[in-house]
């Protein structure tokens, strides 16, 4: 029998790259969406997908659609997944990412019991829930102290995963530290970044502005990460595992390499830093230890920072020069 697999959050990056895994090796597949949200021409081109409309702050609809489709393995990369947004919205923050999750997880656990058949989750944690700890590398055992209102959501669905993987289920915390890929939204710096370096090696823009170039954080590559979260769902054993490279840079860092890859190496009177575009609370350095993940999972990263930077830029190069065509 085909395994059934829920993906939410299908049209971000993460559930994006996993969904066309999974359809591409024979899996039974269905996301969701958010009510009003526009999902990218990826998703549109994954055949075999089925999409389905749900509000997660919703508990009825959560668990209402765990239990009509039995899925043997739940993905929740659903959620509100921007720190600055959740500054703005804390109460919306609160709701979608905190009731979201439980409701899952009663789901799956109440299927498990009825059925007596194992159902699996790996739920997207993050880093942010190590922002305030003061100690870097972060591993598993780092204590939980979240600087954000982002991150203290992610605290809460990061514990009831343990809670309900107490209770027998094998619900794994995938501890995601920053991962890009020409799928981000550009409301992200790291996509707003390689946007604006494509936009000025083209000429269709002059500056770019940014908020804090200090901040320094672990930046991977997404296909990466979305590998780490399969691995954790097909391990005999659930767990939490930081999923990270084991590399700090800076947003200088990332503007410097960027710049580099678009050809120009001379840049500093082309970007700007505004006070109104830092946080109200940031984190000195989140670096993460993967080795737990490389150890029992047999993960590692296929790309480094310089890499990764890179693709990004050469996607948006190209998505601006097919612009300038039309």
């Amino acid at each position: 029998m085909t395994a059934r697999v829920l993906i939410t959050g299908v049209g971000g990056q993460d559930g994006t790259y996993l969904a066309r895994r999974l359809v591409d090796d024979g899996y039974q597949v269905t996301g969701t969406i958010q009510p009003g949200s526009h999902h990218n021409a990826a998703i549109a081109a994954i055949d075999g997908l089925e999409l389905r409309t749900v509000e997660l702050s919703d508990a009825s609809a959560c668990k209402d659609t765990v239990l009509a489709l039995e899925p043997d393995y739940v993905y929740h990369f659903a959620g509100i997944s921007s720190v600055g947004y959740s500054w703005q919205e804390p109460l919306e923050t609160a709701a979608v990412n905190g009731i979201s999750v439980v409701a899952i997880l009663g789901a799956l656990h109440e299927l498990q019991e009825k059925t007596g058949t194992k159902r699996v989750l790996v739920n997207a944690s993050s880093a942010e829930i190590f922002a305030g700890s003061g100690m870097s590398p972060q591993n598993e055992q780092t204590p939980v102290s979240p600087l954000s209102p982002y991150g203290a959501t992610k605290a809460f669905s990061h514990h009831m995963v343990q809670v309900y993987r107490s209770r027998g289920m094998h619900a794994s915390n995938a501890i995601f530290y920053n991962h890009e890929s020409p799928l981000r939204p550009e409301r992200f710096v790291t996509r707003k970044i390689t946007a604006g370096v494509a936009a000025i090696a083209t000429g269709r823009q002059r500056s770019l502005e940014l908020g804090n170039m200090d901040a320094r954080r672990d930046w991977g590559w997404a296909p990466d990460y979305v590998d780490a979260a399969y691995r954790m769902a097909e391990h005999p054993v659930a767990d939490d595992y930081v999923v990270a490279t084991g590399e700090a840079h800076s947003v200088r860092d990332f503007v410097d390499a960027a710049f580099r890859a678009a050809g120009i190496e001379d840049w500093d009177e082309l970007v700007t830093s505004a006070e109104s575009l830092h946080r109200p609370a940031d984190s000195a350095e989140m670096i993460g230890d993967a080795s737990k993940a490389n150890r029992e999972l047999g993960w590692s990263p296929t790309k480094r920072f310089h890499d990764v930077v890179a693709a990004m830029v050469e996607h948006d190069v190209k998505l601006m020069e097919r612009k300038i065509l039309r």
